[in-house]
């Protein structure tokens, strides 16, 4: 009997869990926003910047080799 492989390793997925926490403060950062409709620092430059810089390492999370023993 074969053994059924997941198609990440443990790494994987914990890089994965770091990449949607970048996701989810970087939308906080967005509403914690004082200025009307988010045109301040926060809405319009550091949260998107973080949010954006999530979903890059989700990418790299998937692709990321996984070692072989």
């Amino acid at each position: 009997m074969s053994r059924s492989h997941f198609p990440f390793s443990k790494k994987n997925y914990q890089l994965m869990a770091i990449g949607f926490a970048l996701i989810v403060v970087g939308f906080i950062i967005i509403g914690l926003d004082k200025e009307p409709h988010g045109n301040g620092f926060l809405g319009l430059t550091l949260g998107p910047i973080v949010t954006l810089a999530g979903f890059i390492f989700e990418f790299y999370a998937i692709f990321a080799k996984t070692e072989k023993n």
